[in-house]
């Protein structure tokens, strides 16, 4: 196999090594990566910043269950009280 836009020739004994050396960066910068983020994540939960989506207000989330309850689906109920369906989904399933 050939990889034109590299140059580089995997059916040799160089180009293998060297397609796997490029592997081995991508998985290493992967893991910098992710050691990164949870020491983000880490440092935000010892600071007390809250982490995740804000909580549906109890008045929607009660007139979501209200609609879902009469048979509107989620597209039409999301429509109707002006709120994305993510939101939607989630309070559905959440009471289920």
């Amino acid at each position: 196999m050939f990889l034109h836009q590299q140059g580089l020739d995997t059916s040799t004994t160089a180009g293998k090594a060297m397609f796997q050396m490029l592997g081995v960066f991508a998985e290493f910068e992967r893991g910098i990566i992710r050691e990164r983020v949870n020491a983000g994540l880490a440092r935000a939960k010892a600071k007390g910043t809250k982490l995740g989506r804000r909580p549906v207000k109890a008045s929607v989330e009660a007139r979501i269950r209200e609609l879902k309850a009469t048979g509107m689906g989620i597209l039409k109920i999301g429509r109707t009280i002006g709120i994305g369906t993510s939101v939607v989904q989630r309070v559905i399933s959440a009471s289920s």
